[in-house]
């Protein structure tokens, strides 16, 4: 990653941390919002460290486990967005960043692979590709990160998704210790993520 974007700097400064960025919108044609999950410790230590950056406008620290914690950064727009933006890609998530380096799925025409790694090396940074599939078939799209993945299972070991609903969010929040907001989003957000992968997966129709 470029040390001039905040998580350059950041994850190449703490190489131990786990980095998943989980969900991308714009607010402006300058600014971004993006959610990160920060595997190792507790939300709320790295919301200073990343709020010190002059391209970071605000940091929310929205929820914590014993894992990590997911924390909002409203951030100045990445060029790579307006890469993606550009050639009018799908920007697939989660992107996981460790130790500077970030890596992610791209689903684009050879010509449009050309020139997200000619943007790259046009900036001087390391790039490689480390496998490339012709066409994805069922059960190869990754749909849920790993934080997202114990959540759904416990949700439904509580019953939280059954009819009639076992627990309700209050009561599961309560077993997760966390609050009910930010349970509550997060299984807004895997609802989104098991949606938009079974869209995907589905054939066109006739």
């Amino acid at each position: 990653m470029a040390q001039d974007h905040w998580l350059g700097r950041f994850s190449t400064a703490h190489p131990d941390l786990h980095i998943e960025a989980l969900h991308w919108a714009a607010i402006d044609e300058r600014t971004s919002v993006l959610d990160y999950w920060i595997a190792g410790v507790p939300a709320g230590l790295w919301t200073q460290e990343i709020a010190s950056n002059p391209d970071v406008r605000k940091v929310d620290p929205l929820a914590e486990s014993g894992e990590g914690g997911l924390y909002r950064v409203v951030q100045q727009m990445n060029p790579v967005v307006h890469l993606y933006r550009r050639l009018q890609l799908p920007l697939r998530f989660p992107l996981v960043i460790r130790g500077g380096v970030i890596t992610w799925e791209v689903m684009a025409r050879n010509s449009e692979l050309d020139s997200i790694l000619a943007f790259f090396r046009k900036r001087k940074l390391d790039v490689a590709i480390s496998s490339v599939r012709r066409e994805l078939g069922t059960g190869q799209i990754p749909v849920l990160t790993p934080h997202q993945r114990v959540l759904l299972t416990a949700a439904l070991r509580a019953g939280y998704f059954a009819v009639p609903r076992g627990v309700s969010l209050t009561e599961l929040a309560r077993k997760l210790g966390r609050s009910k907001s930010s349970v509550s989003e997060a299984l807004a957000h895997i609802e989104q993520r098991l949606l938009e992968g079974s869209v995907e997966r589905a054939p066109p129709p006739r």
